[in-house]
């Protein structure tokens, strides 16, 4: 069984940063990609960003030029670099593993951006 655990989240004024980070454990099959969602209040679950094994990644448009995902393969670690934090990035932020056998989510981490 494959567990995900995160870190980093807590609360920051806008324009702050902060870096979230994904560690997978347990019975790891071939990992596709790993990266970051995020569900604001009263909203759907959507994606952050996400990097494949060959380093490909993938972003939302509102997150572009402000977030960098990176990847420890060797670590199965994923980490989420935020930068010009706005109150809409408010959220929590889960992190997910894509693999053959099926995606496993981790347990969500709290950010919260004060105007």
């Amino acid at each position: 069984q494959v567990q995900l655990v995160e870190s980093g989240g807590g609360l920051v004024q806008a324009g702050g940063s902060l870096r979230l980070s994904c560690e997978a454990s347990g019975s790891i099959f071939t990992i596709n990609a790993m990266g970051w969602y995020r569900q604001a209040p009263g909203k759907q679950r959507e994606l952050v960003a996400l990097i494949t094994n060959g380093g490909s990644t993938d972003y939302a448009t509102s997150v572009k030029g402000r977030f960098t995902i990176s990847r420890d393969n060797a670590k199965n670690t994923v980490s989420l670099q935020m930068n010009s934090l706005q109150p809409e990035d408010t959220a929590i932020y889960y992190c997910i593993l894509q693999s053959v056998v099926g995606n496993v989510w981790g347990q969500g981490t709290q950010v919260t951006v004060s105007s």
